[in-house]
């Protein structure tokens, strides 16, 4: 599953990457120069998957999507992992009243559906790609958090640290040599996870209106624009968007289901 999942990852990496080049080339037409299509134009040789209500690509435009989708999953990701890590090590090792505020924090972090939390700071924030994954990644600290801070809090009692301890070794110094390659195995699998959720939250951040601007290629917008044109049979605005995002959400799924089921082998 694993293999599979990282060759369709792969894919969308590679999209991303050659798709603007593509664009500079001519190879392409601009996403975003759709004055002179015709609007809501079928698939045809000339525009493979249609244009959707202002004229554009919209084969261009989901392809364009995939690398903004990648970026901002890699950095929502990326942020709450190196927030949510070192906070669930420091709580779970000091324990007190610094754990105590911390756990009160993520917990009611968590409580809060995974949509909802995100529209609201979307809200707070304001849309952008940046803004969109600070958004997330309030999402998923918590998850982190959770899960370092119970396998900080098991490792900490064991004999070779209360030695390290004993030894005069400090927090730090024992946070960085001990607990972090112990807890850092099942960082892997809640990335990946963590990851296809977050594309699935961005287009339903798109859908509402409240991810990106309309001039940035996304799913969940252009989904949101194909809402309208649906019912007058104007299938392939939203099918291509779906299509890809589905994609992506399975080949990160397969990567995490994959790493999940090594782990337990070597376990």
């Amino acid at each position: 599953m694993a293999k599979l999942g990282f060759v369709v990852v792969a894919i969308y990496i590679f999209i991303a990457l050659l798709t603007p080049i593509l664009i500079d080339w001519g190879l392409l037409p601009n996403s975003q120069e759709g004055l002179n299509n015709p609007i809501f134009s079928s698939p045809s040789l000339s525009h493979w998957c249609g244009t959707d209500r202002l004229g554009r690509d919209v084969c261009v435009r989901t392809l364009e999507a995939s690398g903004v989708a990648l970026q901002v999953v890699f950095l929502a990701v990326t942020l709450a992992v190196l927030i949510g890590l070192p906070l669930g090590m420091l709580s779970g090792y000091l324990g007190g009243f610094l754990d105590r505020c911390l756990v009160l924090l993520m917990d009611t972090l968590y409580t809060i559906p995974v949509i909802l939390l995100s529209v609201v700071m979307a809200f707070v924030l304001g849309r952008g790609i940046l803004n969109a994954a600070v958004a997330l990644c309030v999402v998923y600290i918590p998850q982190y958090f959770r899960v370092v801070r119970n396998q900080t809090t098991q490792v900490k009692s064991e004999l070779y640290i209360e030695a390290a301890v004993s030894m005069g070794a400090g927090p730090l110094w024992i946070l960085r040599k001990y607990l972090l390659k112990n807890v850092i195995t099942s960082v892997p699998v809640l990335l990946t996870m963590n990851a296809a959720d977050a594309v699935l939250v961005l287009g339903g951040l798109g859908f509402l209106g409240l991810g990106l601007p309309e001039s940035i290629p996304e799913w969940g917008s252009d989904l949101n624009m194909a809402l309208v044109a649906m019912p007058t049979g104007i299938w392939w605005t939203a099918l291509y968007p779906g299509v890809a995002m589905f994609g992506l959400v399975i080949g990160l799924s397969l990567i995490g289901e994959g790493i999940e089921d090594l782990i337990s082998d070597q376990r």
